[in-house]
């Protein structure tokens, strides 16, 4: 079994060369597997017998595996291995041997238990850059315990802040904390990586979910920070700036993202209310915050005549930020989603492209996400 796509052989990514195991399950460990992989890295990304639990998280299934899977292991070889054998353990110390990356996401004291404590890779693996994804860290009063995406959404205060007034604290709709820590391990990864080109020294990057969680906060953090207030839920409002919010049209809500002073006279100019913006409840974005509901009023009076296409591409034409609600479907299908090649399509697999691009040593799509064998 190959899973090759079919498509020509990709450019050579700038990660091309470098050697990663991936030990990694579930969403955080693949994701940042994934990234390295698009970019040219030889990702093995090793699974117990009984594979990833993503593998289970369906449907939708795709040729035996859940999408979920699918989602994030692209660009990866694949191996079996038990690591309560000791032959697979023997297996893994070889194949360190040769690794430039590992990346693992298990429980505190495992690899201890399997003889791959951090003093036996510091030791027998000398340039290795281990990357060890946890839920809090391996110390501290959580240290050790799991984590997942929702818990500590609702630990570090990302909950209490999403949602309407009436609502209460409401989980983002999306795992943005696995995937954030995703992206953190990357670019500790990158930077570990750097550092070794001068000490030709591995060394270990240390990220959480729970330190990911709170360093995504922003502005919500320095307001509470600086003031000791704590945040009210605004739904699609911003805590700091307005108009920033959903408005209804006569065909349908738009986002209007307006932050600045001149981009609230051009809006008003173009909705046909120039009297607003000498209005003084309305000159500063301070004082618009301070009457946002009178605001909103005023504004969605005049939006009802407008239909939202050709409203938005008016309005972003003419320098005020804001965009028409889609659906998934209706985003995945934009032409600029299309012109920017952004859905990678082999046989039955369909992906969401890599978003970072390089001129001369671009990502592309090599391995059909592994198959448990």
């Amino acid at each position: 079994m190959t899973n090759e796509p079919d498509q020509g052989p990709a450019p050579k990514g700038a990660l091309h060369g470098l050697k990663v195991i991936d030990l990694t399950r579930v969403l955080a460990g693949p994701y940042c597997t994934q990234i390295l992989g698009d970019h040219g890295a030889d990702v093995l990304k090793v699974e117990a017998p009984q594979g990833d639990e993503t593998r289970r998280w369906g449907p939708p299934f795709i040729d035996g595996s859940a999408a979920y899977f699918m989602g994030v292991n692209r660009n990866k070889r694949g191996m079996v291995l038990d690591f309560n054998d000791e032959h697979a353990r023997t297996t893994l110390a070889g194949l360190l041997q040769g690794a430039d990356v590992l990346v693992e996401n298990f429980k505190t004291g495992t690899l201890e238990r399997w003889g791959f404590g951090r003093d036996v890779l510091e030791r027998d693996y000398p340039g290795l850059v281990h990357c060890r994804i946890t839920g809090f860290g391996d110390d501290g009063p959580h240290g050790g315990l799991p984590g997942y995406d929702a818990a500590v959404q609702a630990m570090t205060g990302l909950m209490s802040i999403n949602g309407e007034p009436e609502s209460g604290p409401m989980r983002a709709g999306v795992p943005v904390v696995d995937l954030v820590t995703g992206l953190n391990a990357v670019i500790g990864i990158l930077l570990a990586l750097q550092e070794r080109t001068k000490s030709g020294l591995g060394q270990l990057v240390d990220v959480s979910l729970f330190d990911s969680g709170l360093s995504i906060l922003h502005p919500h953090s320095a307001n509470y920070l600086f003031t000791g207030d704590l945040p009210a839920r605004t739904g699609n409002a911003h805590p700091n700036i307005t108009p920033y919010d959903t408005f209804e049209t006569a065909t349908g809500p738009i986002f209007l993202a307006v932050g600045t002073d001149r981009q609230f006279a051009r809006l008003c100019e173009i909705i046909d209310l120039p009297g607003l913006v000498s209005d003084e409840r309305f000159t500063t974005n301070a004082q618009r915050g301070s009457h946002r509901s009178e605001l909103k009023r005023e504004l969605e009076a005049a939006l009802s005549g407008f239909e939202v296409d050709d409203l938005s591409d008016r309005l972003i034409r003419n320098g005020v930020p804001c965009a028409p609600v889609f659906n998934l479907a209706q985003a995945l299908n934009h032409p600029q989603a299309k012109h920017r090649g952004m859905v990678w399509r082999d046989g039955s697999y369909l992906g969401v492209a890599a978003p970072v691009r390089l001129s001369r040593s671009p990502a592309g799509l090599t391995l059909l996400p592994p198959k448990l064998e």
